[in-house]
């Protein structure tokens, strides 16, 4: 089998401004000699940085071509080490390489007749717990963002998310501001007190409203600093925090590790950590007991089962980030199926959102907040053609 041509698809996302920030998965199809395709996502949906993932994976795709898509791991190496940037190359390399690598497995797969899961060593477990995330921007299925400031308005979303049947929640409660304008605030340094009580006044009414049996999540984006991060931790840990996540910039190990020394919550992290020689020195100091790669970049399959396995060695639980498109949820599954440290899966709220699940085949959601496991061959989803149709198409042959 031989890799004929790469797809690098932009996704439309129905909204002028997807280039600087807002929903645009970029999509990878490799194409095979013996009709076998292959799909993968470019893990940067959100935020900026879309284009330059779009272009990196167009440049990768030419390496490939000839090659045997079954060679997965010569194929990773080759992308590191013979691109010159590949070695250092941050996350936006890193994501394309990414969506690469899981649309090989997804060929492996289908070649294969079997579900992702069964080649990274079968099934650990049948179910997969999810919790609901981001509720600063509100729950619901379907609904719009919405910017939540009272602590009432907090109370409600975890409400709701209980009432579907979840859990366990995730909220950042102090970036948004008293006037529902999201990180605008200054959270680095010594922080006063009427920020810092804010949050912990809405992160204390979902509390107070779910009771003790949900557990909550608490999300800071590393939007603050080591000293804040400290302060707000010791305020927020009498309300029962399962993880505190990101509290601080998600390359500084020491400063970390500062955090988890003075702040009596689990620290999680790992959205931003890319390949086994960003974790390692996070698992080395044991900065963090949650770690977060998201497949889409970090390195895709055959990095983040590295990852894990070496996660498993520090007694370091799992939790795929998964802030992308349908693919992203796919990939993610089957990585937390055949895993043994897996620890939960993250729901983002963008997952419920029409522009979200209109895109693939099928549409994988929870059950009362568990997720079954995908059992057709490879990923077990792909674009649908009216997506492949709208979609910005740049073939490399």
């Amino acid at each position: 089998m031989k890799i004929v041509s790469v797809d690098v698809m932009q996704v439309p996302s129905g909204n002028a401004g997807a280039s600087r920030g807002d929903w645009c998965p970029v999509i990878v199809r490799i194409n095979t000699d013996e009709g076998i395709s292959g799909y993968g996502e470019v893990g940067l949906a959100y935020g900026v940085g879309a284009s330059g993932g779009f272009g990196v994976a167009r440049d990768l795709a030419g390496i490939l071509l000839g090659m045997d898509p079954m060679r997965s791991e010569a194929i990773w190496e080759k992308m590191l080490r013979k691109t010159f940037w590949g070695q250092g190359g941050g996350g936006i390399f890193s994501a394309a390489m990414s969506g690469i690598d899981i649309a090989l497995w997804d060929i492996k797969g289908k070649a294969l007749n079997v579900p992702l899961y069964q080649l990274l060593g079968g099934k650990t477990r049948d179910k997969i717990r999810a919790y609901a995330s981001q509720l600063q921007f509100g729950w619901g299925g379907g609904k719009d963002k919405a910017m939540l400031v009272e602590p009432e308005q907090y109370a409600e979303a975890a409400l709701i998310a209980k009432e579907e049947g979840y859990d366990a929640i995730k909220v950042d409660v102090i970036a948004m501001d008293g006037e529902g304008r999201w990180n605008q605030q200054d959270l680095q340094g010594v922080l006063p007190d009427r920020i810092l009580r804010r949050g912990y006044d809405r992160l204390s009414a979902m509390r107070k409203a779910i009771g003790p049996d949900v557990d909550i999540i608490v999300e800071m984006h590393s939007f603050t600093s080591t000293t804040s991060a400290i302060q707000f931790g010791r305020m927020i840990e009498e309300l029962g925090v399962l993880y505190y996540e990101e509290p601080t910039m998600p390359l500084n190990p020491k400063q970390m590790k500062k955090v988890a020394d003075n702040v009596p919550i689990p620290i999680a992290a790992g959205e931003r950590i890319y390949w086994r020689w960003g974790y390692r020195p996070f698992l080395e100091e044991g900065s963090v007991s949650v770690i977060q790669p998201d497949i889409c970049t970090c390195g895709g399959v055959s990095e983040v089962k590295k990852i894990c396995d070496m996660a498993h060695i520090y007694d370091v639980t799992v939790q795929i980030h998964v802030c992308g498109g349908p693919i992203s949820t796919a990939a993610a599954l089957h990585m937390e199926a055949a895993i043994p440290n897996f620890m939960i899966h993250e729901l983002h709220r963008y997952a419920l959102l029409e522009p979200n699940t209109s895109t693939c085949v099928h549409n994988y959601m929870p059950e009362k907040g568990m997720y079954s496991v995908p059992e057709l061959p490879g990923l077990g989803q792909e674009l649908t053609r009216e997506t492949l149709a709208a979609s910005t198409v740049v073939t490399v042959k």
